[in-house]
């Protein structure tokens, strides 16, 4: 029997602060490129959780959903391996806690950086993933969504 196709769940965070965005610069095979904070989801994690820990993960800071900003659907070619995955991404915004200097970034991540609107659309080419500027143009435009739009079932057994 041929193994049922999964796609990669995602989590990213939509962090804005003074009209500025926090993003990641990564290292890839194909060079520095940025992204949301971002990452995915682990066995036993709620969405909203997974977001959380991801931020934190990627950029030191603490981060609290507070709505859902949409779910996208994208298929991405990895050149390095020749592969395709297909991911669906989750994003949320929220709000920004207390940065935790002493904690150390995830494997790949150089720094954190913030950055205004018209620089993330200028980046496009360095963006790892076009679900990046997609995120921040849906969340410009104000679509928000309650967190509870997304039900997590508890754990059976």
């Amino acid at each position: 029997m041929k193994p049922r196709w999964k796609p990669s769940v995602t989590v990213a965070a939509v962090v804005e602060h003074e009209g500025r965005f926090l993003l990641v610069e990564e290292r890839m095979p194909e060079g520095l490129k940025l992204n949301n904070p971002a990452g995915h989801l682990e066995p036993g994690e709620s969405l909203a959780e997974a977001c959380a820990r991801e931020a934190l993960e990627e950029t030191a800071y603490l981060f609290s959903p507070s709505a859902l900003v949409g779910v996208y659907q994208a298929r991405l070619h990895n050149p390095s391996t020749r592969q395709t995955t297909t991911y669906l991404r989750f994003a949320f915004c929220g709000t920004l806690g207390a940065f935790q200097p002493e904690r150390k970034l995830d494997r790949g991540i150089v720094r954190t950086l913030w950055m205004a609107p018209d620089e993330i659309r200028a980046s496009t080419a360095r963006h790892r993933s076009p679900l990046l500027l997609r995120c921040i143009e849906d969340y410009l435009a104000g679509r928000r969504y309650p967190l509870d739009l997304v039900y997590t079932a508890p754990d059976e057994g």
